[in-house]
């Protein structure tokens, strides 16, 4: 085999080894970058917002009052049955 070839083959191998080491790191900075955004969306999602903190103060108000009501008025000595409703699935996405 002649030195040539061999140098060829050698320079070649560089080359194919340089290209792939660079379209490894593109991907990678592409991939840290997705990384990145997927993180603050998730930090996003874990802040509650003032919306729903002002719901849910609303909906302890009134559950509250409601406990509040059925202990004035409901007779001590005499418990109603109740029959407990069917379990609703509750869509949190909205």
């Amino acid at each position: 085999m002649a030195p040539e070839s061999v140098s060829f083959r050698i320079t070649r191998t560089a080359e194919d080894l340089a290209q792939t080491v660079a379209a490894l790191s593109h991907r990678l900075v592409h991939l840290e970058q997705r990384l990145g955004l997927l993180e603050m969306a998730l930090e996003e999602d874990q802040q509650p917002e003032p919306d729903q903190l002002q719901a849910l103060s609303n909906v302890e108000v009134l559950l509250r009052d409601c406990r509040q009501l059925l202990e004035t008025s409901a007779p001590v000595s005499a418990p109603l049955a109740v029959e407990p409703a069917p379990p609703q699935e509750l869509d949190l996405a909205a």
